[in-house]
């Protein structure tokens, strides 16, 4: 026609009762219902031909048989719509179940500029796929108000709808690390020795690969209790792979020691471990403890000055254990590098 030629190919609108209510019973938000006289007309075809979504995902839930529809929140207002066309078309339709919105920290609508929001990003970052999945099936559900970790196989016993929250739900990046850890430390060494291996190659320096699995093995039990993520695995155990940790030669003097007293307690202690018969964690602590009660050195402050000597840093899992891991060889040369390096470092 010549109004068709002057302003395009029609499209093909759904026309919406003018009177009634259209009703559905919501398993999560019960029944809700919307007055026919409000809803506007809405395309069900483009101009092209191609329906639109509405029409589109009514003929693929009924001819695809889906029995539930489980959707966000925000999908609840296109619910009339799509009962209508399923009405029209003689579809019996299948039930809803609206579910909460996902909120960042701000109560906005979770997005990237919250962090992370694909799957994949958190499987870089190193988190747990079980840890993962815990965390979110709690958003907006609960099994009752105290248990907070679960198995999978518990999870799939025992979710039921009936239980979903019909508030949004707060996206707690501080919980989720907390959950990574407590299915960190359910691991037994070897598991999580496994699972830093891949995060190790990639992140260590490339001088400092392939990691040898048998010193992984021994040094997972270590960091265990203090890792929360694999994506912090090598930053954690850095210091036990490069072959001298920097750092700057005055934070080996503790609070209340002086530059040469500091260097004297650490040239007794390589003196007493240049001597240890045997170099293992109970050993170790056993003479330690006795040459620092000989130089009459406070144990916090002679074993903060052991700690920076063989780690490069001031918090370390527990002292004697990282120094048996570590080996003779390797402490031995790094309590040398101390020395030296105090000892030249104009602070004497």
């Amino acid at each position: 026609s010549d109004a068709e030629a002057a302003t395009g190919p029609p499209v093909v609108r759904f026309g919406m009762p003018t009177e009634g209510v259209t009703r559905v019973h919501d398993l999560i938000r019960g029944d809700v219902e919307w007055q026919n006289d409000l809803q506007e007309d809405f395309i069900i075809l483009k101009s092209d031909g191609f329906p639109t979504y509405h029409l589109a995902v009514v003929a693929d839930d009924h001819f695809m048989e889906i029995s539930h529809i489980m959707r966000a929140e925000e999908w609840l207002p296109s619910t009339p719509r799509h009962l209508q066309l399923f009405d029209a078309l003689g579809f019996e339709p299948p039930q809803f179940a609206h579910l909460p919105m996902i909120l960042g920290p701000d109560r906005s609508k979770l997005s990237k500029r919250h962090g992370a929001t694909a799957v994949s990003e958190y499987r870089d970052k190193g988190f747990l796929p079980g840890a993962l999945i815990n965390f979110m099936v709690l958003l907006g559900w609960s099994l009752d108000d105290k248990t907070e970790v679960m198995s999978l196989d518990m999870i799939k016993d025992n979710f039921t709808l009936d239980r979903v929250t019909k508030s949004a739900a707060i996206f707690d990046q501080d919980k989720l690390e907390w959950m990574s850890g407590v299915y960190i430390r359910e691991m037994s060494p070897k598991e999580l020795a496994g699972n830093m291996l891949p995060f190790l190659e990639r992140d260590l320096p490339k001088e400092l690969v392939p990691v040898d699995r048998d010193y992984l093995d021994s040094i997972a039990p270590l960091i265990q209790e203090r890792i929360k993520l694999m994506e912090t695995a090598a930053d954690s155990t850095l210091y036990f792979f490069e072959e001298q940790p920097e750092y700057d030669p005055s934070s080996l003097i503790q609070k209340g020691m002086e530059p040469q007293g500091t260097l004297d307690a650490l040239k007794s202690a390589l003196a007493t471990l240049n001597s240890a018969s045997t170099f293992d964690h109970e050993s170790l602590e056993e003479l330690l403890r006795a040459t620092g009660l000989e130089i009459g050195v406070s144990p916090r402050q002679f074993f903060g000055a052991l700690r920076t000597a063989v780690t490069g840093r001031t918090a370390t899992p527990p002292l004697f254990e990282t120094m048996e891991v570590l080996g003779r060889e390797r402490v031995l040369r790094r309590m040398e590098w101390a020395v030296e390096r105090l000892a030249s470092a104009n602070l004497i």
